[in-house]
């Protein structure tokens, strides 16, 4: 079997300090070596750190990390995977509230929204369940923009890298 080798960064937006050695032993476990992540203070959320680490890997990784680190109570991360040529690439975010999200990206970082799940938000607005803006809003990942954001801005002279500026 060929694997397909990639990239990506993972972005910790707030952790507390007691679950910080669990985020880098936990990415280190998928990655296959050891995390040192550069902590540094979470401005918008006293008490916490944020990090940024940037990864190589096969396909398929950042679903790997985001599933060895969701459902940790308090923590805020988003991981990015760049598409290769047999693969497209992916954005997972997670926040303790709405759990994760998972967006298909393309070559130039922009969100595809697979048919099916268009078709389904189609249903759900016809039904009379919600409205399309809504719909849209959830299948682009917006609830979980709208709360990391505050997060995004390390504050503190600390590097920011802004994901919808990610390639």
């Amino acid at each position: 079997m060929t694997r397909t080798a990639t990239r990506g960064v993972l972005f910790i937006h707030s952790a507390p300090s007691a679950l910080c050695p669990h985020v880098e032993w936990a990415a280190g476990g998928v990655l296959g070596n050891a995390v040192n992540l550069g902590w540094t203070p979470q401005g918008a959320q006293a008490g916490t750190y944020r990090a940024e680490y940037s990864w190589a890997g096969d396909a398929g990784t950042a679903a790997a990390v985001a599933s060895a680190l969701r459902g940790w109570n308090q923590l805020r991360f988003e991981i990015t995977e760049d598409p290769t040529s047999s693969t497209e690439g992916a954005r997972f975010s997670y926040t303790p509230e709405l759990g994760v999200f998972h967006g298909v990206t393309g070559l130039h970082g922009d969100l595809m929204i697979p048919e099916d799940r268009l078709k389904a938000a189609v249903v759900r607005t016809a039904l009379g369940d919600t409205t399309m803006e809504l719909e849209i809003d959830k299948l682009l990942g917006k609830p979980w923009d709208d709360e990391l954001e505050p997060f995004r801005y390390a504050g503190d002279g600390a590097p920011v890298r802004w994901l919808h500026q990610v390639v």
